[in-house]
């Protein structure tokens, strides 16, 4: 890898401020490296049936400068200089949160253009920021009254992972609002169509990108993955204290820790914005600038495998939900309306729900034909349960452990006794596997979840 510097590189990426009209419902975002500015747009929609309570002023304008902090990582990427300054004046715990945001979130990106961001230096104006707010305690545990009802808002992207978490969130919590985010106008098919399932209300947020960081390669920008569910954890804090909602509830489950690689003795981990390790410091810096909202993920202590197998459960789902990223391409024109069946998360999420989704059903899913009964695929699949020691694809699957469990336990089930490719997954798989398969389906860490939306069932 090289240093991001030259001879006598000096150069800077600037946080510029940002704007918040009155409503607090329109945010303009600005940036600087060099001659270069930058701008981006939020605008936020709460309907009527989604707003729970009055906003609280101090509250809005501290979740959106929180946006604005995370959202510069679009931009500071396309130069990566080795300084960033964020202007005003800044705590030094706040920095520090950044810093780690930036070398963390941007560890894919930096790995893939050979670059070493770890001599990054995070500057803001002289003195410190004032204290923080009376919000959670050093522990994260909330201070707001216990008798205060649950109104949560859950961001919302059409997978199994926000379908589970919505349908195990709303039977606690009747008013429960979905968010939901879309870009410069544009929905996705595979996101509206569960989300309007759910018969929630929907808080929506219209992202407006700079259109310089769309035309990375023509402007001779570098290019790569940035923490984008970091950047939607701040947006959701956002639209949380408009609507007057006290919980954002993410869907990010204990495997999203798992790192992709290491490198010179570090893990570097594509879905690091859905680790427990960014959960709890967003949760540090929400403590004392946003006292409102309570932020964390209900799944943080399950395995993907125990979300398929609650999925499962929930039928009218399964013809609508669409987690191949071909639905989510940028250009209509080359956004699937179906599963392409041969990406690393189609192959994921058809072994995910083969132990417990009827054959018949899953092929359905996949418009006839599963990825598991394409003999071309093996290798991709052999790929996620790590059976010839490669990387984790760079890409929001599950760890090679549950992939493993998940081979053996769909080779269990007498509809599928005719795979020859499962039946040899499910034999390597047992053979690297160390614990019981059915163990993944068990509580496999801590959580932050408030006891008033934990159910027994979950505790067990």
């Amino acid at each position: 890898m090289h240093p991001v510097t030259t001879d006598q590189d000096l150069r800077t990426f600037c946080y510029q401020g940002f704007e918040l009209d009155r409503a607090g419902t329109r945010l303009s975002c600005h940036y600087a490296e060099g001659d270069r500015r930058f701008v981006e747009h939020f605008e936020l929609d709460v309907p009527p049936a989604a707003r729970a309570g009055a906003a609280t002023a101090e509250d809005v304008v501290a979740a959106a400068r929180l946006v604005h902090l995370l959202a510069g990582v679009s931009y500071y990427k396309t130069s990566a200089p080795p300084f960033v300054d964020v202007g005003e004046t800044s705590s030094e715990e706040e920095r520090g949160f950044l810093r780690h945001f930036y070398l963390e979130g941007l560890g894919e990106f930096a790995y893939r253009n050979g670059l070493d961001l770890s001599g990054l230096e995070i500057r803001s104006a002289p003195g410190e920021r004032a204290g923080q707010r009376p919000g959670r305690g050093e522990a994260g545990e909330t201070t707001r009254s216990p008798d205060r009802a649950p109104l949560p808002l859950v961001p919302f992207g059409g997978g199994i992972d926000s379908i589970v978490t919505v349908e195990e969130v709303r039977r606690r919590a009747p008013d429960t609002a979905l968010l939901v985010v879309s870009h410069g106008g544009r929905r996705f098919a595979a996101v509206e169509e569960p989300a309007a399932a759910t018969g929630l209300p929907v808080v929506r947020v219209d992202r407006h990108l700079d259109p310089q960081v769309l035309k990375s390669r023509e402007l001779g920008f570098f290019n790569g993955h940035v923490p984008v569910t970091g950047i939607y954890s701040a947006v959701a804090t956002w639209a949380a204290a408009v609507a007057g909602r006290n919980l954002v509830v993410m869907s990010n489950e204990w495997s999203a820790s798992a790192g992709n690689i290491v490198v010179s003795g570090r893990a570097i981990n594509h879905q690091y914005s859905k680790s427990l390790d960014f959960e709890e410091r967003f949760r540090d810096q929400l403590a004392g600038t946003v006292g409102s909202v309570e932020y964390f993920s209900y799944l943080r202590a399950r395995s993907e495998l125990w979300v398929a197998q609650r999925f499962a459960r929930i039928p009218a789902f399964h013809p609508l939900f669409r987690s191949c990223n071909r639905a989510f391409h940028v250009d209509p024109d080359a956004r699937l309306t179906e599963w392409c069946g041969q990406c690393d998360k189609c192959c994921f999420i058809d072994l995910v729900l083969a132990p417990f989704v009827p054959a018949r059903r899953l092929a359905a899913i996949f418009g006839g034909a599963e990825p598991l009964d394409d003999p071309g695929l093996l290798e991709r699949f052999r790929t996620l349960i790590a059976a010839s020691g490669s990387a984790k694809p760079w890409e929001c699957v599950g760890e090679p452990g549950e992939c493993r469990a998940a081979a053996v336990l769909a080779a269990d089930r007498p509809d599928r006794t005719g795979s020859m490719s499962l039946r040899q997954l499910a034999a390597e798989s047992a053979r690297l596997l160390d614990q019981d398969p059915r163990s993944y389906l068990e509580p496999m860490g801590v959580d932050h979840v408030p006891d008033v939306l934990q159910a027994q069932d979950l505790l067990v």
